[in-house]
C-alpha cells in the first residue's frame, strides 16, 4: 500500500478520539499531506502549513493538520500505519518501535547532508538507529526534550536552589515544591544520578530480548529511601502533574516545580517578574549517616522529531514540508512561540535564544543528562507504579520499600511486559 493516493477522510467522532480517521468518497485531488502535532501545537504547525504553500505556489498541497499526543505516538500510528499521518511529531526513544513496526521512512540524500548540517550532533545521534547492521537517520530534529526547575525568584534564590534542601528551607505545606515522582520520565533521574541505569539488547528487528536494571541493588535502595523521605515531607507536592504545577503556580501553593519547556509561557504568565528557571537541583543520600552526600539529578535528554510514515503515498512531499516544518526559521519561530530550543545550531546563536531564561536553564541541564536512546519500553509504567506506592504511603498506607522496589525492577526487565513510551 506504498502506492496510490492519498484520500480526503471525515472523521466519525470515535474515530477521531482514537486519533485515526475513517475514509469515504473520491480523492479530491492534489497532493494531500496529513500532519499529527501535539494539541499544543496544532496553532504553530497550521501557519507552518500556510507557509508551506505560500511558498509552493505552483503546487497544490492539501495540508491537513490534527491532534495527536506524542507520548504515545507509535502506538497510534502502528494501530493502523498505512491510514497514520504522513509527517508526525514523536520523541526519538520512539523510533526502535516505529522502525521495528516499518512506519518510518529514512532520510537520505542532499536532503540528510542539509540536516545534518544544520543540527547538533547530539539531536542527529538521537535520530540515528541501526537496523540489520545498516545505520540510517529516521527523523528530523527541531528541540530538546528535557526538564529542569521553574521557581517564583520572590521566594528563592539562585542559592536556595542549588539543592532540594535549600529550596525546602523555603518552602511549606501551603508554598510547595512539586516533582511529579508519579511519573518514571522525572523519578529515574534520582538513580541516574547515582549512575544507575539499564541496559536492552534486541534483535534485528529492533525487538527487545532482553533488559538489564540495576536500580533495586544496595545503591539503589538508598536512593530509593531518599525519594521516599522526600515525598513523605509536607513541604514536597510528589504526585505533581502539568494541570497541578501550573494551577500551583497560579494560587502561590507551589514556588519551585519540575517540569518541561511546554510549560513555560503558562508559568511566566502566572509568576510575570518573579519568573525564573535553573538546571535540577542536588538531592541528598543517606541523610544523617557517614555517606551523607549531595547527589546531582541527571535528567533524561531526548529530542523531538519531525517523521515521514513510510506508507506516505505522497513522501517527497512528506519530506519536504517536514524539512520546512523543523528548518532553522521555523525553529527559532517554535522558540518564540513556545520556547522549545532549537537543535539547529545557528538558531541556537540566536540572541532571543541567547538571552532566555529557560534555554540557560536547558543548556546547564544538558550538561547533567542522560540520552533518551535504548530506553526499555517497560519503564515507565513499573516506575510509575513504585511512585504511585510511595504517595499512597505516604498518606498512611505504609511503603515497603524493598519488595515494592523490587517488584518494579522484575517488570522493567520483563521483555514480555508492555510499556508506554514516554514524552
Amino acid at each position: 500500500m506504498k502506492n496510490g493516493k492519498k484520500i480526503v477522510c471525515v472523521a466519525t467522532s470515535a474515530l477521531a478520539a482514537f486519533g485515526l480517521v475513517g475514509c469515504k468518497g473520491k480523492d479530491s485531488g492534489g497532493t494531500v499531506i496529513t500532519v499529527w502535532v501535539s494539541e499544543a501545537d496544532k496553532a504553530f504547525a497550521s501557519q507552518v502549513a500556510q507557509d508551506f504553500k505560500a511558498l509552493n505556489p505552483d503546487k497544490d498541497y492539501r495540508i491537513v493538520i490534527d491532534i495527536q499526543g506524542e507520548n504515545d505516538i507509535a502506538t497510534r500510528i502502528l494501530n493502523d500505519v498505512e491510514n497514520a499521518a504522513d509527517v508526525f511529531s514523536c520523541p526519538n526513544d520512539q523510533l526502535p518501535k516505529l522502525i521495528n513496526g516499518d512506519a518510518l521512512a529514512r532520510i537520505a540524500g542532499e536532503r540528510l547532508e542539509r540536516v545534518k548540517a544544520a543540527n547538533s550532533d547530539a539531536s542527529m545521534d538521537s535520530a540515528t538507529v541501526t537496523v540489520n547492521g545498516q545505520t540510517g537517520v529516521y527523523g528530523m530534529p527541531y528541540t530538546d526534550n528535557t526538564f529542569f526547575l521553574y521557581y517564583n525568584k520572590a521566594v528563592l534564590t539562585e542559592t536556595d536552589v542549588q539543592s532540594l534542601d535549600g529550596i525546602l528551607s523555603k518552602c511549606s505545606a501551603s508554598k510547595q515544591f512539586a516533582f511529579p515522582m508519579t511519573d518514571g520520565w522525572y523519578s529515574s533521574s534520582f538513580y541516574f544520578g547515582k549512575g544507575l541505569g539499564f541496559d536492552v539488547q534486541y534483535n534485528e528487528n529492533l525487538a527487545e530480548t532482553k533488559i538489564e536494571c540495576d536500580f533495586n541493588n544496595e545503591t539503589g535502595v538508598a536512593v530509593t529511601q531518599a525519594m521516599w523521605e522526600y515525598v513523605k515531607d509536607g513541604r514536597v507536592k510528589a504526585d505533581a502533574n502539568d494541570s497541578k504545577i501550573t494551577a500551583g503556580f497560579n494560587d502561590g501553593s507551589i514556588v519551585a516545580a519540575v517540569s518541561g519547556i511546554w510549560n513555560k509561557n503558562t508559568i511566566e504568565r502566572y509568576l510575570g517578574e518573579n519568573f525564573a528557571a535553573a538546571k535540577l537541583p542536588t538531592y541528598t543520600i543517606n541523610k544523617g549517616l557517614a555517606g551523607e552526600e549531595q547527589v546531582q539529578l541527571v535528567s533524561f535528554a531526548g529530542y523531538k522529531l519531525m517523521g515521514v510514515n513510510n506508507y506516505s503515498a505522497n513522501k517527497t512531499a512528506a519530506m519536504d514540508f517536514a524539512e520546512f516544518y523543523t528548518n532553522r526559521e521555523n525553529q527559532i519561530k517554535h522558540f518564540e512561540a513556545r520556547g522549545f530550543v532549537p537543535t539547529d545550531m545557528q538558531a541556537r546563536q540566536d540572541e532571543r535564544v541567547q538571552a532566555d531564561v529557560c534555554a540557560k536553564a536547558i543548556t546547564q541541564q544538558l550538561q547533567h543528562s542522560k540520552t533518551q536512546k535504548g530506553v526499555p519500553s517497560t519503564l515507565w509504567v513499573p516506575m510509575e507504579g513504585l511512585g504511585v506506592a510511595m504517595v499512597t504511603g505516604a498518606q498512611g498506607g505504609g511503603f515497603d520499600l524493598r519488595a515494592q522496589l523490587n517488584a518494579c525492577v522484575a517488570s522493567i526487565k520483563s521483555t514480555s511486559s508492555k510499556g508506554q513510551t514516554q514524552k
